[in-house]
């Protein structure tokens, strides 16, 4: 798999309804943890254990409407939706607690 970028909320809604376990990194270009850990998520999303979670980016900066409506506040923030339900979520560059997250949705 990969990091997918989502470049519209019509794209993110899209995601969350066609795939069962979505895991978003919610960024900003200028967040320094957000660039120590975009490798660490990217190298997750290869693994065949998560074989069937679809990764999406989205920038806080692009999308801020999305962004209020998921409710971040800091960066990075990932968030899990299985079945297209809020499943979890994690504030800050912490890629033992991003590990949890994303296990406990597969």
């Amino acid at each position: 798999m990969t990091v997918h970028n989502i470049e519209t909320k019509a794209a993110f809604d899209e995601a969350v309804k066609k795939y069962p376990v979505v895991i978003v990194d919610a960024f900003a270009t200028w967040c320094g943890p957000c660039k120590a850990i975009a490798p660490i998520v990217a190298k997750m999303s290869e693994e065949e254990r998560f074989k069937d979670v679809y990764f999406v980016k989205i920038d806080v900066d692009h999308l801020p409407d999305l962004s209020q409506e998921l409710g971040i506040t800091a960066m990075p923030t990932f968030i899990a939706f299985k079945d297209g339900e809020l499943n979890g979520r994690v504030t800050g560059a912490i890629p033992q607690e991003v590990m949890n997250l994303v296990t406990k949705q597969v």
